[in-house]
């Protein structure tokens, strides 16, 4: 029989999936830069799915982004755990991370 493992998104995975020759095949984290030419705006956030991610703040809702379109990545860093993710975003909103994003070409 084969066994499974509940992971916590709630999808059921067989065990012999957990092995590591599939690893790519596990979520990954990217942290991303926009920039609002027009605007002059830098947006700093983390999503595992970055085309999905870009596609929300140029096209849907009516939030904080919204104001500022059109939005240009200029900056991605991948992580294979969620709160290394976390960690370099918030790092990136210190005063240290701003000027940082400062010396990213547009």
């Amino acid at each position: 029989s084969v066994g499974f493992i509940t992971r916590r998104s709630r999808v059921q995975l067989p065990i012999s999936l957990q092995r590591s020759q599939l690893r790519p095949f596990f979520m990954r984290y990217i942290v991303y830069i926009l920039f609002s030419e027009k605007y002059q705006k830098h947006y700093t956030g983390y999503t595992s799915n970055l085309e999905m991610r870009l596609g929300s703040h140029n096209k849907l809702g009516n939030d904080w982004t919204a104001r500022y379109r059109p939005w240009k990545l200029i900056f991605t860093k991948e992580y294979s755990h969620k709160s290394d993710a976390m960690h370099y975003e918030k790092w990136l909103k210190t005063g240290v991370g701003r000027e940082f994003i400062k010396s990213i070409p547009h």
